[in-house]
């Protein structure tokens, strides 16, 4: 699973997400990558991963409309808006949205990954 475009991290973030594969999901990042979350950061595949692993416990749908990439070369900023639903233990549903900004870089084989990922920083 290799993103050819900025764009198509963002499409197979949530392919990996609502298939359930944190794997999949956490090796779009760069090895020192960052996820920040509510003001936390997770760096690296094996903190990206645990905290994926958690999120995608709760069956998560999430749907990511990029609304704009700006470029730099082998570095871009994507801004995106996202929708997540999620079941509890309950069975409820509860729906959570954000404004991401994401700094993704392109790799030596001519992939991307991302930098740095805060899917709440423009809320």
């Amino acid at each position: 699973m290799a993103a050819n475009t900025p764009e198509d991290l963002d499409r197979l973030f949530a392919e990996g997400v609502n298939a359930g594969d944190a794997a999949a999901v956490a090796a779009l990042y760069e090895s020192d990558g960052v996820l920040v979350f509510q003001g936390t950061t997770f760096q690296g595949p094996e903190q990206i991963r645990g905290f994926l692993e958690g999120m995608i416990a709760a069956k998560p749908e999430i749907t990511m409309n990029v609304k704009h990439v700006v470029r730099a070369g082998d570095v871009a900023v994507l801004y995106n808006d996202w929708t997540m639903t999620t079941t509890g233990a309950d069975g409820k549903t509860e729906t959570s949205s954000g404004k991401a900004i994401e700094v993704v870089r392109r790799q030596p084989d001519g992939s991307w990954k991302y930098v740095i990922d805060d899917p709440n920083a423009r809320d």
